[in-house]
């Protein structure tokens, strides 16, 4: 008899061990879902894709290729800037918006959203009354003609231009949007070129 009841003590506390294991795999699992999601990784249509509106679409579809010029830009002061500080801040501004291109195309994609094609300018893109900000094409041919101070000057000017667009941008999805990723996302865009206008208005004397 003693025997049989430790046994059935035995079976009962594996039983009990066995469902605690188990509701901590559950609580870690949703845990780790969580936090990818809400670290703006490359979303998955479980965790995003429901919780968008219009406008959401709008603005990733319009941030892709306003940053995409962005970077395309900051990559030509390495080789043609003379002013240290403005290499620094063509690499911090790639360093920070290339990430946000990968997210952005993310989203677009768990949500069934046509991704903007690499290169698309502003005349062939759909939302062109969004984008503002972005450069012509006789703004970028210009720009990759400049070197040294011309180029400096160039590039902050029209930088400014540029963040001013992606701060506008930002400004209404963070009005109109639904998605909390979207508007974390553009909440950071307006912080940081905000302060990098400021810097870049400095650099110029017309701060």
């Amino acid at each position: 008899m003693t025997t049989t009841r430790t046994l059935t003590r035995r079976a009962g506390l594996a039983a009990v061990a066995v469902t605690s294991a188990l509701v901590l795999a559950a609580c870690g699992g949703s845990g780790h879902t969580g936090h990818r999601s809400a670290a703006g990784s490359s979303a998955t249509p479980g965790s995003s894709a429901g919780a968008h509106n219009a406008q959401d679409v709008a603005f990733a579809q319009g941030m892709v290729p306003h940053h995409r010029q962005a970077l395309e830009m900051a990559r030509l002061a390495a080789g043609r800037a003379s002013s240290a500080q403005v290499k620094d801040l063509a690499a911090r501004i790639e360093k920070a918006q290339d990430p946000e291109i990968r997210t952005m195309t993310g989203w677009l994609t768990a949500w069934g959203e046509q991704v903007p094609m690499a290169g698309m300018d502003h005349s062939g893109h759909s939302g062109m009354s969004g984008m503002s900000g972005m450069m012509s094409d006789a703004d970028m041919t210009a720009l990759k003609k400049a070197t040294g101070k011309d180029f400096d000057t160039r590039f902050l000017s029209l930088m400014v231009r540029h963040h001013q667009g992606a701060v506008e941008m930002a400004a209404t999805e963070k009005d109109k949007g639904r998605s909390g990723a979207a508007k974390a996302v553009a909440d950071d865009i307006v912080t940081a070129q905000n302060a990098e206008i400021k810097e870049m208005r400095q650099l110029l004397g017309t701060s």
